[in-house]
């Protein structure tokens, strides 16, 4: 398993994580259910750790892939950017799940607002989360990139002046 791989196996958990941690945490305030709302501040957590994992093994996934023809550096440092900001507001919304799970467990009347607070996070962090994902899938997915028609027509006519040789 080369570095590349092992981004590809662990980047979609920290997206995934978000928002599955989002809808606990919904359903946990919705049912006022002091362990669904702990349970999603758990996945938080988690998420934020494997965000560390995604990030750390990007580096080398770039170094495999720069090299590959048709391959964008322009769309890598896009991906780049918004990874750092993704990665930057997980390390946060665990920093606050981390201290709402200890103002819980000490029994604290202002965890309240901790929930709040990370509810607010989570929503922020999904909208992030689609312009990671998205512009990492566009490295290697032509078929999803805004310009997906112009490179397969370009494809095509390179195709028949081939044919004619």
């Amino acid at each position: 398993m080369n570095d590349a791989h092992l981004h590809l196996v662990v980047n979609h958990l920290p997206i995934v994580g978000v928002l599955i941690g989002f809808l606990v945490l919904l359903v946990g305030l919705i049912l006022k259910k002091p362990q669904i709302k702990n349970t999603a501040l758990g996945i938080f957590i988690f998420s934020a750790l494997t965000a560390i994992a995604a990030f750390l093994t990007g580096e080398g996934a770039e170094e495999i892939v720069e090299n590959l023809s048709g391959i964008s550096e322009t769309l890598i440092h896009k991906h780049e950017e918004h990874a750092e900001l993704f990665l930057t507001m997980l390390l946060i919304l665990g920093g606050v799940s981390i201290t709402t799970l200890f103002l819980e467990y000490k029994k604290l009347p202002f965890s309240k607002y901790g929930f709040v607070l990370i509810l607010l996070l989570s929503v922020t962090s999904i909208g992030i989360s689609k312009y990671v994902g998205t512009s990492g899938g566009e490295i290697t997915h032509i078929e999803i990139r805004s310009d997906a028609n112009v490179i397969q027509l370009d494809s095509h006519n390179k195709e028949n002046d081939h044919d004619d040789d």
